[in-house]
């Protein structure tokens, strides 16, 4: 197990990471989400060795790693970049860390054989990297991060570079080999699509700090900060004003909340407004509907009371429009 206990780093005298500490327990991938800039990469870097924390420390089963170099800390790297060496075939790339483990080369031909067909790269062993498409070069990168067999593999933003439809693809073989072979996983990213697609456990990074964390369905339902619900998009978030218990004032109308903090009458919060899924709630909103954008699936349309919403169905432009919501209370 990896455990990531108190991580601090500074840079040009700036706080980078405050206290970063969290488990990846066997079989799990992890997930660290966050805008650029958030430190998500540079952790990931002082977890592999590559560079000092300030203080803190990275243990493996209770040891810390702080004296072993990276190259012996048995954990596999995938970058955005490919990282592949231009002027070696597939084959040699992939084989390239088990040669400098003196693997014997009987032992190397069984194991890119077994890696090749789980990145579904089978019969590309002799074809120059320089002429794989980007998809194929990270499979390579892929199969040469699995090939040692190591104990955590490492993913910093490893489909950046790729189109969309092909990022799709990957992400979701990826999650399945990931689940195949039970090799416990950081996954970096500022994606919250791929977060949320191939994490069992998303870690939220703001201010060199972890502000949420959960399962994805939980950091969904339930954002709890007003910055995790802006950067996931999650909804409006606007301002009331306590009246008494669960009710609030706000400038759409009064409505009940869902609050699990304690408030004073005329508190200022923030609320996140979402389109209601329980029947048993009564709160309404009404406006007029002032623009209409197709998003793929949907239609984000916007209201001249500034609020906006999801639907399935295109309404009329002009036509006064009336939905049910449910309101969350936001730290």
């Amino acid at each position: 197990m990896l455990e990531i206990r108190g991580i601090h780093k500074s840079y040009e005298a700036q706080s980078l990471l405050q206290g970063i500490s969290f488990l990846v327990g066997t079989g799990e991938t992890i997930c660290l989400l966050g805008p650029s800039g958030s430190g998500k990469s540079t952790l990931l870097r002082i977890i592999a060795g590559l560079e000092p924390p300030a203080a803190g420390q990275i243990l493996w089963d209770g040891n810390d790693l702080a004296s072993t170099p990276p190259h012996l800390r048995d954990f596999g790297l995938v970058f955005q970049d490919y990282a592949l060496f231009p002027h070696l075939d597939a084959f040699d790339n992939v084989a390239f860390g088990l040669k400098m483990k003196n693997w014997k080369s009987d032992e190397i031909k069984t194991r890119l054989a077994e890696v090749l067909e789980l990145v579904n790269l089978r019969g590309f062993e002799h074809r120059k990297v320089t002429d794989l498409s980007g998809g194929e070069q990270q499979r390579v990168a892929l199969a040469r991060a699995l090939a040692p067999r190591p104990r955590l593999l490492m993913f910093d933003e490893p489909l950046g570079a790729l189109d969309r439809a092909l990022r799709e693809d990957l992400l979701n073989e990826l999650r399945g080999i990931l689940h195949q072979t039970q090799i416990p996983a950081i996954y970096v990213t500022h994606d919250q699509d791929e977060a949320f697609t191939i994490a069992d456990r998303v870690l939220l990074l703001h201010d060199g700090q972890i502000v949420r964390e959960g399962t994805p369905a939980d950091v969904w339902s339930e954002p709890n900060s007003v910055w995790v619900a802006q950067f996931l998009g999650l909804g409006n978030i606007i301002e009331g004003k306590i009246i008494n218990g669960k009710k609030v004032e706000t400038k759409v109308g009064n409505f009940s909340m869902t609050c699990r903090h304690k408030h004073q009458v005329g508190e200022k919060v923030h609320l996140l407004v979402r389109p209601l899924e329980a029947p048993n709630e009564a709160n309404q909103i009404r406006g007029r509907v002032v623009d209409v954008v197709f998003q793929q699936d949907r239609f984000k349309v916007a209201l001249d009371n500034n609020l906006y919403f999801y639907l399935k169905d295109e309404p009329k432009m002009r036509q006064i429009f009336e939905i049910k919501v449910k309101l969350e209370c936001l730290r």
